[in-house]
């Protein structure tokens, strides 16, 4: 839920106006706007490239994996899979609150590849490794911004 909605849910619930608190929360959300619309414009515009890198660098850190088995089915779900997070992201970075990633990343996720025996610990460091490629190409105050969302999807599918 993002600050706005959690702001006007809050006073709402208890029958009142908007704080000064929370309007200026509401403020700074929209001033750092375009830093987020930029950083989800980065990844947006080099999700395949981040995708595509970012596999590369797992298989040389984990070449006895599922997807790197030669079996082009588990390659391309691998890299799909890869895009749909950097997608979450996204709009993650956007709304400014981690809800998406918790809400459709990992919340039974971490059930649904261990119910189809893809190792956990290969899709952590899968995760590790697009997060590394998407921040090499952000300045180091975007990278801080957009780290925290990565570390969250990643600490949510430690096994």
């Amino acid at each position: 839920m993002s600050i706005i909605t959690r702001a006007i849910a809050s006073a709402d619930r208890e029958a009142r106006y908007l704080s000064n608190g929370e309007l200026q929360a509401i403020r700074d959300f929209f001033e750092a706007g375009p830093q987020r619309l930029r950083i989800a414009s980065i990844l947006t515009e080099n999700e395949l490239q981040i995708v595509q890198t970012g596999s590369q660098r797992f298989w040389q850190r984990c070449p006895y994996t599922p997807s790197n088995s030669g079996n082009p089915t588990f390659r391309a779900s691998c890299m799909r899979d890869q895009g749909w997070y950097v997608r979450l992201i996204v709009y993650s970075v956007i709304v400014g609150d981690i809800e998406p990633l918790q809400r459709i990343g990992v919340n039974g996720a971490k059930e649904m590849y261990t119910s189809l025996e893809i190792p956990l610990r290969n899709l952590v460091e899968a995760l590790r490794c697009l997060k590394e490629v998407a921040l090499e190409m952000m300045t180091v105050e975007d990278a801080s911004e957009v780290a925290p969302y990565f570390d969250y999807l990643i600490q949510g599918m430690m096994p």
